[in-house]
């Protein structure tokens, strides 16, 4: 039966690989291949496709289950699941940083349904990714990471959540751009794909070389909001990974991801940004903002959108830092200072509870 699987594996995926490695030749019109050039395309072809299926084989199922006192259990739930990519060697697996947060226990199911416990490595809020490292051996050759920057808009790519070759499909790259998120998160270069899938968390962007070029953490409304509202997926570029790797691997987390961080959910309407919700206990609540109020401006700077809050947020800041926004309460402005923090301050741990 695994047998007839991985010829059936191989077999769908040569039929993509054929498609991508003849895409270069549209427009070009029609012509007669000689023999030599219909063998080294073969050659090509079921070289690209092994890759594929490698590359759709370092997917695997994650499931966590969070502590009891997680401050994420109202937002993301107890139980959680969703993909993971075998990236590294000793069993080093890549996630969307959500899954893993507060976790308690963390398990991770292979292709034929094994389950292995993984413990957690790394969480870097600045890009979102996660690291966890199964405990015992998973047999799976690690995914090639690629150049996230060479993936162009209107190229297509593979979509491969967890389940091998019948969870993978094509998709199509409709945009790249910035990427402000409601809950003080903000990236450059984010891959928005279509059409939608619902399992996008943690699931592997796969370019046509089988190399891995983005995770999966979204689903969007506006993937390609230029022409018009067209849903998708968003995808974390592989490159924010490349240079932060090393760093996360060896003390859980990486310089350049820790942000000052106030605890506000924020939406951009019309102009202005307003607070939708203020966390628990976190250093926004502790300053006196509320649901409701509008962000007219940080220090000196006037901001109207998320993007323009965020960068005001953090350039020349660190945590810890004292922040003075301009907050419109009701019909008052106000002048309200905030003790930023680091966010991962703000999470608790199997040995917080």
């Amino acid at each position: 039966m695994k047998s007839q699987l991985r010829s059936s594996w191989v077999s769908t995926l040569a039929v993509v690989g054929v498609h991508w490695l003849l895409a270069g030749q549209a427009g070009a019109g029609p012509t007669i291949p000689t023999s030599a050039e219909r063998g080294a395309r073969t050659v090509a072809t079921d070289a690209n496709s092994q890759k594929l299926a490698t590359a759709v084989a370092a997917v695997v199922k994650i499931k966590s289950k969070a502590i009891p006192n997680a401050r994420s259990l109202a937002t993301l739930g107890a139980e959680r699941e969703g993909s993971g990519i075998v990236v590294g060697p000793n069993g080093l697996v890549l996630t969307i940083g959500y899954l893993i947060v507060e976790a308690e226990t963390i398990e991770l199911e292979d292709g034929d349904g094994k389950l292995v416990p993984a413990t957690p490595v790394a969480y870097d809020h600045g890009s979102g990714f996660g690291l966890v490292r199964a405990l015992t051996n998973l047999g799976i050759t690690p995914i090639e990471l690629g150049n996230s920057g060479s993936l162009a808009e209107n190229e297509s790519a593979i979509f491969a959540a967890a389940g091998g070759i019948d969870a993978a499909s094509s998709t199509t790259v409709v945009s790249r751009r910035r990427f402000a998120g409601y809950w003080e998160y903000m990236i450059d270069d984010a891959i928005f794909t279509s059409p939608p899938r619902f399992d996008h968390s943690g699931a592997a962007l796969i370019d046509r070389t089988g190399a891995l070029v983005g995770v999966g953490s979204l689903i969007v409304a506006d993937a390609q909001p230029s022409i018009r509202r067209l849903p998708g997926n968003m995808f974390v570029p592989i490159n924010l990974l490349k240079p932060i790797l090393e760093e996360m691997v060896q003390t859980g987390s990486s310089r350049r991801g820790k942000h000052p961080w106030l605890g506000i959910t924020s939406q951009e309407v019309e102009g202005r940004v307003f607070i939708s919700k203020v966390q628990a206990d976190s250093p926004a609540e502790r300053a006196g903002l509320k649901q409701g109020d509008i962000l007219l401006g940080v220090g000196s700077a006037r901001v109207s959108k998320l993007e323009e809050l965020y960068r005001s947020l953090w350039t020349d800041r660190q945590p810890g830092d004292e922040i003075t926004l301009t907050v419109l309460q009701g019909t008052e402005v106000r002048k309200i200072s905030v003790k930023s923090i680091d966010r991962t301050e703000y999470m608790r741990s199997k040995s917080k509870v």
